[in-house]
């Protein structure tokens, strides 16, 4: 087995993301899967940026340890960053712009100064030419051939005027003849692997699960690390026939989405934490009203601000609560891009199955990294089906019917015979409130208590019909790692890790986080023999979530709030205490 990771590091507003992003596109052109971590500040010209891509003959599920070629346009970058690179290593500068000693390198790390400045004035005046420079130095390190690079910089800036395509190719062939010829042969270079995978971020994965599942009204704030989602279907709506709206604020996003679906058309919302917080007045309303909602939640570190470009899983208790008062909901949350795909797609049937607010919980790191997936595994063929299927059949229409289920008969709004009151406030069966002159008066003290009932018994069918916890790895294994989220793909390359040192785990997952099933919880922990609960909050959320719901206490935790993404290293070294101190 091996593996490669390159990565690219200078000032924001020197193109980093751009490198890193071609290097991985390089990758999967070339059929193979990548891991790809864009770690950015928050003002759009400096402050240190760098942005790793990491592939192999498997699919990595994170951003990995360590690095094998680094690409730095500035000395911090090397001050940074060179302490990562493993024996066989390479750092690629522009000795025009600093100096790099061997002495200051790993043992085995090769330093190659490359003219990317002078690649650059050969084809025009302006200096952010020299990554083309860098990128073709990079990718012959890394074993992708020329006509690829090309292939996906004439792709990239094809739709530029002039000649920025031929100045891009050139200065880029500059750079891999020159490391063609000054450089040796790079043990970690990969090769090629079969068929072109389709390369995303988790946001634009939410978004394809949205236009597959036959989403027609997105209404959203900018709101990092959500915005991708909004990019991304703006760009695309009229492709996917979806009317895509930037409203003034959170809280009227969340209400013309709202709007929208009790209009009859799928509609979502997609924020942050911050963003979040303005709208859960709004959510209890489509929770009163019984209107389906999706709402992307992907969670920043917080309290307020924050670090708004660091990753956390911080907002899981605000899920649970927003809102005054009790109405069902189900919190959903996928692991990687796939699954945020298809997990889209189950909200929305959820939330129109069960005419209720579904949230899907993301957060930073899945959001904005990089994945390939397989074609097949995004499918975009699906037919949605409506649920509206009410008919006037001479008999008095009650939007709010008391049901076995709790969902009641939901009919487009201004049809002949099915007119109905959709308020705020409580209410009866055809939608009058109780709220203005009944409440209080024991009759209706009765029908609040009833539609209360109703509503809640929706929790039942919204278990039932969610994804159920999932185990992965050997039954009999002396620890369990527990995880929900984007947490799940650094375990999953700890637990690589671990196996190769001979020491197996397992992993016990929740792609639905609310609602649970407190008898599933009880009987699966009865399986593990010692837990590790690993969460990227303070307090450990989802453990006390499980504690709530299942009595199921879960003492061991690996807990981390820096902003930071988990790597498999922390999580291999706690995962071995914890082995060692149940031997």
């Amino acid at each position: 087995m091996y593996e490669l990771s390159v990565r690219s590091g200078g000032q924001a507003g020197d193109g980093i993301a751009s490198v890193g992003e071609t290097i991985a596109r390089c990758f999967s052109r070339m059929g193979l899967h990548v891991f790809g971590l864009n770690a950015y500040q928050s003002v759009i010209r400096g402050g240190h940026v760098w942005y790793q891509a990491r592939t192999g003959d498997g699919r990595p599920h994170s951003q990995g340890d360590g690095l094998d070629i680094l690409y730095a346009l500035d000395r911090q970058t090397v001050d940074v960053h060179a302490a990562g690179l493993r024996r066989g290593g390479t750092v690629v500068f522009d000795p025009e712009k600093f100096a790099v000693s061997a002495s200051e390198l790993p043992a085995g790390v090769t330093a190659l100064p490359v003219p990317t400045l002078e690649f650059a004035r050969k084809h025009t005046s302006q200096s952010i030419l020299q990554n083309a420079g860098g990128i073709g130095a990079t990718a012959f390190l890394s074993g992708i051939p020329l006509d690829i690079l090309h292939q996906v910089l004439t792709d990239s800036f094809g739709r530029k005027a002039g000649d920025v395509v031929t100045w891009n190719l050139g200065a880029s062939a500059d750079g891999y003849h020159f490391a063609e010829t000054h450089a040796s042969a790079n043990d970690h270079a990969v090769r090629k692997a079969g068929a072109a995978k389709l390369l995303m971020t988790g946001n634009q994965a939410i978004a394809l699960g949205a236009a597959a599942a036959g989403l027609k009204f997105l209404a959203q704030y900018p709101m990092t690390p959500a915005s991708g989602v909004l990019h991304y279907l703006a760009a695309h709506a009229q492709d996917f026939g979806i009317v895509v709206k930037q409203a003034e604020d959170e809280i009227a996003a969340i209400n013309m989405a709202i709007g929208a679906s009790f209009g009859g058309v799928r509609a979502m919302t997609a924020t942050s934490g911050g963003g979040f917080s303005l709208m859960v007045e709004a959510l209890g309303m489509a929770g009163m009203t019984e209107t389906p909602l999706v709402v992307v939640e992907s969670q920043r570190s917080g309290p307020s601000t924050g670090l708004p470009t660091k990753t956390e899983q911080g907002d899981l208790n605000l899920m649970l609560g927003a809102g005054q008062g009790e109405f069902p909901r189900a919190i959903l949350a996928p692991t990687h891009a796939k699954d945020a795909y298809h997990a889209t797609i189950r909200a929305f049937e959820l939330a129109e199955a069960w005419q209720t607010p579904i949230l899907l919980a993301s957060d930073l790191h899945l959001s904005e990294s990089h994945f390939t997936v397989d074609r097949d595994e995004i499918p975009l063929d699906l037919e949605p089906s409506s649920l509206f299927a009410v008919q006037p059949n001479g008999h008095e229409y009650l939007r709010y019917r008391y049901t076995d289920s709790g969902v009641s008969p939901r009919a487009l709004p201004g049809q002949a015979g099915l007119q109905f009151i959709a308020g705020s406030d409580e209410h009866d069966e055809k939608g009058h409130l109780v709220s203005d002159t009944k409440s209080g008066i024991p009759r209706w003290v009765a029908e609040r208590t009833r539609m209360m009932d109703k509503r809640m018994g929706k929790l039942k069918g919204l278990l039932a019909n969610s994804e159920p916890l999932v185990w992965e790895g050997p039954a009999d294994a002396p620890l369990t790692f527990v995880a929900w989220g984007s947490t799940v793909g650094p375990i999953r390359d700890a637990m690589a890790q671990l196996a190769a040192q001979g020491h197996p785990t397992n992993l016990l997952y929740f792609p639905t986080v609310y609602p649970l099933d407190p008898s599933a919880v009880t009987l699966a922990f009865g399986r593990a023999h010692r837990t590790l609960l690993v969460e990227a909050n303070y307090s450990g959320q989802f453990g006390r979530l499980l504690r709530a719901e299942s009595g199921v206490h879960l003492t061991s935790r690996l807990l981390k709030y820096d902003g930071e993404p988990f790597y498999p290293h922390e999580i291999v070294a706690r995962g071995l205490e914890e082995m060692n101190h149940g031997g």
